[in-house]
């Protein structure tokens, strides 16, 4: 369907602008403001507003707002920030639909610019809408829009900037002039009081002029919002990041600048990751990137063959690679062969693959095309210093037309002005060239991470056992006792049974409040045993001298017990516990399978809420910091996209004649977790530490949770940063035959199965549902209808005890109007048995109960089932679309 009016239209494609604040002084920002708009000649009308004078820059100024003639498209507002509340009234007064408050001093001077800001904020809501305040405006080159107090107009281009920071705004559009990079639009958000990254993300992912989105950020604003508008545009669209506040310090300064929370850098990186999504360190590689990835197909792996005239430089180039976590490409005997025969007897008949100092134009090609035909090669780069018998603009002439290979091939001419012109014949071609090995290392390895990234939007998961359901019931009862009895940490028995409750494998263990009783429980479980301290606040028994392991007879675990015990309450007076702390101990099997240590945990950052760790666990957990952070939930494969970023990891395959751990079981635990943290958000801190992984299976050796306050308020509870799977809409119903189906949300594990419905489709259904004869889903397709953004889009399954799909209703809901078209279809076997019907009043009530507010959906005037359907469940008569279709709505 055809995309509505946007609010952000009239920002971006004004007939009118108001300056509120226009001003003639000279380096005034009121001054600037009037002179880049009157100087762009955006094609529209320019208002001055200023009190004191008859006219502006020579042209007419008003008093206010209100003796304007016409209702301007766009307000800039550049006044002190005690007028702006009166401003933003005026503008909601006259019915002007957006504003850009240029002006500072609001949240991100304390709590009197916080309530400055709210004011403007409740003035504005479901009224207008703002970019600021205490930004630089907006440049928009395609309709010749400078909106802003920069010195100069941005070139065109097909990237769109998005900045935090006007100071950054300057700068880069100063250094882009320089370089000759255009834009197809340029923004500062400022402190987002209403207009934020996400906003803009969605506005510029439907806009044909833009190719790329970078964008320069000091915090995130909604985390939901702002994660689910960018994995839908990184679907289509490279969106690349640069985020400051990387260190505490850094952190601390952005927070005083934006009046905003930052969040943990580290799980941040986890987030962009997740979303598909690049984030780089500076701002040329901000541009160096988006060039590359819209030239450039990205590595299918992080293997790179080095091409060079020179050693020094390859081995320069293979430290950058190796150091960044690449690889040298292990060349085939076939490519080695080829390469004898056109290379001089004493090239380097490795990778990096020296062509010597002599090496010509012609070698240099020879070398590319033999390379990149390697099937183990990943991406190609080619280094070249200028030397004697190497021209560097003839090599880069012979080299051009390879720019195009089915890998990415990077550039290094190193050097000053003998390589100038080389450079330049690359850079038309579209080969990127840098002036460095290193900096082209950065570059492939950035592509590398890119891919990856990517992956995680389109990899199909394995699916979870189906014989399997939590113990929800089991789990809110513990979390229920513990509150009761007004704690917050769980003890460790507490929290083993709520680990087991999900599936997790825990040690047996067992609770003693004597010496007499844990020997019994010794002898029922066969020495040697553990024990531990038993406690409802002391949270790390370690600590306390509260862990005595392969304890081998009767004596042994009286001892045990005593020691325990006494170095609890030397504990608790040291740190002014009470002797209370002391419960007794547990009593557990010593564990002798050989294994690794492993931790599995979570906590709750500020910003992103629950957080996933897992990496070598024991006791030296925080000194090797051998770990990896991931957002639930998770799946089998992201699972094992956060194994694969830890180094214990390797082991876990199998190293040295050991045997692997069974891969499988921990990409299920881990799953397991995620379910956990989703499911219930009560849940502040969870540590299982350590996690033994062998060649047997898996156990939990010890386990922690800690529970969030039981009286935190509302707007400081736990959120998700990613819509979890929705449970809750799964039920069972039959159909008129009496066949029993479950209804529930698709899952990306469904593609088989929606693969397989689609060819039960006859003609006729396949062209009533996707008006055109579709007979086969591309994988595009199949990642469009499977791997589903909850918050945006649902999809409802109905299916057969034997696993088959029999249909399927779905809805897309515009993120800003939050009208949503849907679609449905039923196999040709089980039309007329009601289950179309069902699946569209459990659609519906889906979609009320999330906010949308209109469905709409577009149907063949031939499609007379769906035309009486609709008509039944209240849809309002249909609307003519084309000679074809008719539309047909639902407001909720």
């Amino acid at each position: 369907m055809p995309a509505p009016d946007h609010s952000l239209d009239p920002f971006f494609k004004p007939a009118s602008v108001a300056v509120v604040g226009a001003s003639a002084a000279p380096g005034s920002v009121g001054s600037i403001l009037m002179r880049n708009l009157l100087g762009a000649t955006f094609g529209g009308v320019v208002y001055p507003v200023n009190p004191k004078r008859k006219s502006v820059h020579g042209v007419r100024a008003y008093p206010s707002l209100r003796e304007i003639p016409e209702v301007p498209d766009l307000a800039v507002v550049a006044t002190p920030a005690v007028a702006v509340p009166d401003t933003v009234a005026q503008c909601v007064e006259r019915g002007i639909p957006a504003a850009i408050l240029i002006s500072a001093g609001f949240s991100e001077l304390g709590e009197k610019g916080r309530e400055l800001e709210k004011q403007i904020k409740d003035t504005a809501h479901g009224k207008m809408r703002l970019i600021g305040p205490n930004c630089l405006g907006i440049i928009h080159p395609p309709s010749n829009l400078n909106a802003s107090f920069a010195s100069s107009m941005a070139r065109p281009g097909r990237v769109a900037l998005l900045s935090q920071s006007g100071a950054i705004c300057t700068a880069i559009l100063d250094w882009a002039r320089e370089k000759s990079i255009g834009f197809s639009t340029f923004v500062s958000v400022g402190t987002m009081a209403d207009v934020d990254f996400a906003d803009l993300l969605d506005y510029f992912g439907d806009d044909p002029n833009t190719r790329s989105i970078v964008l320069y950020m000091e915090s995130v604003g909604d985390v939901r919002k702002f994660f689910s508008a960018a994995r839908a545009v990184a679907r289509t669209k490279q969106v690349i990041v640069v985020k400051s506040g990387r260190h505490e310090a850094g952190a601390r300064a952005a927070a005083s600048h934006t009046g905003a929370l930052a969040g943990s850098d580290a799980v941040f990186d986890a987030a962009v990751r997740r979303a598909g999504v690049l984030r780089v360190t500076t701002i040329p590689d901000l541009f160096n990137m988006a060039e590359i990835l819209s030239t450039q197909p990205p590595p299918r792996g992080p293997a790179l063959a080095i091409i060079t005239n020179a050693g020094g430089p390859g081995v320069m180039a293979t430290d950058a690679l190796m150091t960044g976590g690449g690889q040298l490409a292990t060349l085939t005997p076939k490519t080695l062969a080829a390469l004898n025969a056109v290379l001089p007897p004493f090239w380097s008949h490795a990778n990096p693959i020296d062509v010597l100092g002599d090496a010509t134009a012609q070698r240099y090609r020879q070398a590319l095309e033999i390379c990149a035909k390697d099937t183990t090669v990943d991406g190609l780069l080619i280094l070249l210093t200028p030397q004697a018998m190497t021209d560097p603009s003839e090599t880069a002439r012979q080299l051009a037309p390879l720019a195009k290979l089915d890998k990415p091939v990077l550039a290094s001419w190193m050097g000053g002005a003998d390589v100038r012109d080389g450079r330049r014949v690359l850079g038309e071609a579209g080969l990127a060239t840098f002036d460095s090995p290193e900096a082209a290392i950065k570059a492939f390895l950035h592509m590398v991470q890119y891919r990856r990234n990517q992956e995680l939007l389109y990899e199909r998961p394995a699916a979870l056992p189906e014989d399997w359901a939590p113990d929800q019931k089991r789990v809110q009862t513990i979390i229920e006792q513990a509150r009761r009895a007004g704690r917050a940490l769980l003890t460790e028995v507490e929290a083993k049974q709520l680990l087991g409750a999900y599936g997790i494998p825990v040690v047996e263990t067992n609770v003693a409040q004597t010496p007499e009783r844990a020997v019994a429980l010794a002898q029922r479980l066969g020495y040697p045993v553990v024990l531990k301290l038993l406690s409802e606040t002391i949270t790390h028994k370690s600590d306390a001298g509260g862990v005595q392991l392969n304890l081998a007879d009767d004596n042994a675990v009286r001892d045990a017990f005593a020691t325990i015990e006494r170095n609890c309450r030397q504990y608790s007076q040291t740190h002014g516990y009470g002797p209370e702390r002391f419960q007794g101990v547990t009593v557990q099997p010593m564990v002798r399978h050989k294994g690794y240590e492993l931790i599995v945990g979570s906590s709750v950052d500020v910003q992103f809420g629950p957080v996933i760790l897992f990496g070598a666990g024991g006791v030296l957990v925080e000194i090797f910091q051998d770990r990896a952070l991931g957002l639930p939930p998770l799946n089998r494969t992201l699972a094992r996209r956060l194994m694969e970023r830890t180094q214990i990891f390797k082991a876990l395959q199998g190293v040295r004649g050991q045997k692997a751990v069974p891969l499988d079981q921990l990409e299920t635990l881990l799953v397991r977790f995620s379910y956990l943290l989703c499911d219930f958000l009560q849940i502040q801190e969870i540590d299982i530490n350590p996690l033994l992984a062998g060649p047997d299976g898996l156990v939990a050796l010890d386990a922690r949770v800690l529970l969030c306050p039981s009286d935190l308020p509302a707007e400081k509870r736990n959120l998700l940063t990613i819509e979890p799977y929705p449970n809750q809409y799964t039920t069972e119903w039959q159909l008129k035959d009496g066949t029993p189906i479950t209804i529930r949300a698709i899952r990306p594990e469904d593609e088989p199965l929606i693969i397989q419905l689609h060819s039960t489709f006859s003609e006729r259904t396949i062209r009533l549902r996707f008006f055109s004869m579709v007979k086969t889903l591309s994988r595009e397709s199949l990642i469009r209808l499977c791997h589903l953004d909850y918050a945006r889009e649902m999809a409802l399954v109905a299916q057969a005890r034997d696993g088959r799909l029999l249909g399927v209703s779905r809805y897309y809901m515009h993120p800003e109007t939050r009208v949503a078209e849907y679609a449905i279809v039923v196999t040709d076997e089980h039309q007329g048995q009601g289950l179309g019907q069902h699946l569209m009043e459990r659609l519906i009530a889906v979609a009320r109960e999330r906010g949308v507010k209109r469905l709409v959906g577009l149907v063949l005037r031939d499609n007379t089932g769906m035309l009486g359907l609709a008509r039944d469940l209240g849809f309002a008569p249909p609307s003519e679309r084309d000679q074809e279709s008719v539309e047909v709505t639902l407001d909720l």
